[in-house]
């Protein structure tokens, strides 16, 4: 699989990453086949947060043998600093790890978020403390306002952000292309979240992905659509959805990927107009 330089480190990603969900809720028999197989398929790139349940849990013990030679980023909603140093902890427990390779804020939504993070006893104090003492080697954040996400990168250096880079949020909302501008000129890492959605679940319809809060493609055609567009992105990495299917799935897409053309681009772009996206429920998820 491909992989690509996050910002300005020397650390090459696969252009997939696997999202910690994939393992909520499996035995750990499954959870290690799945971390094993994505092993196989090329992804070095895992992420997970507190939020995913027992994922933590099953993905620790999974990527055990693994762990030296991956990249594994971790993330936390807690906006003060003693919050944020006790889930750290307990995070770095489950996962049965002495460092991660990146440590988030996890969805940053207003402004009094980041002022609160980055304020006099704000969860900021604890994330330089980590870095100093080797248990974060770099610091990011993620993101579901561009307002949010432009705040946090004009108060700090972060390594990295992680932001739904869809592409009918893209061209029906215009959500997205102000902090791909913004991250890509202060030299940022650029991980994506989404790639894979079409929009909102529709009232009545039968919501057969019952990890996913929204509505993910599962044909591969509109997921090599919507892969290819935000991976023709300058972006470093997508994180998968939270089923093993559509994690092979991205796969199998990364592994022919060849960038968007311009009459795909056309005819998303035609397409997001009938499309309910995910503006409002990014809002609280």
């Amino acid at each position: 699989m491909e992989k690509r330089i996050l910002g300005k480190t020397n650390e090459k990603l696969s252009v997939i990453g696997f999202g910690g969900i994939v393992v909520m809720n499996e035995t750990a028999k499954d959870a290690a086949r799945f971390v094993s197989k994505a092993i196989d398929r090329g992804i070095n790139y895992f992420d997970v947060a507190p939020q995913y349940g027992n994922a933590q849990e099953m993905l620790g013990p999974a990527l055990k043998p693994y762990r030296s030679s991956v990249f594994l980023s971790c993330k936390t909603l807690e906006r003060t600093k003693e919050g944020a140093r006790r889930e750290l902890e307990d995070s770095l427990k489950k996962l049965k790890t002495d460092h991660f390779d990146l440590y988030q804020f996890h969805s940053v939504i207003t402004l009094d978020e980041v002022k609160k993070i980055m304020g006099p006893g704000g969860a900021f104090e604890c994330f330089l403390e980590a870095r100093d003492k080797g248990l974060a080697r770099f610091l990011g954040f993620t993101a579901h306002s561009e307002e949010a996400a432009i705040a946090m990168m004009d108060l700090h250096d972060f390594t990295s952000v992680l932001f739904p880079f869809n592409w009918a949020l893209w061209f029906k909302d215009s959500y997205g292309p102000a902090v791909l501008g913004k991250a890509s000129s202060k030299g940022m890492g650029i991980l994506a979240l989404k790639a894979l959605a079409r929009g909102a679940w529709g009232a009545s319809e039968k919501r057969i992905w019952n990890k996913c809060w929204y509505a993910p493609v599962d044909t591969f055609e509109e997921a090599s659509a919507g892969l290819r567009f935000t991976l023709s992105l300058p972006v470093t990495a997508a994180v998968s959805p939270g089923h093993a299917e559509l994690l092979w799935l991205a796969c199998d897409i990364a592994d022919n990927f060849t960038p968007i053309s311009t009459e795909e681009l056309e005819a998303l772009k035609a397409k997001s107009g009938n499309i309910e996206t995910l503006a409002e429920g990014l809002k609280v998820n």
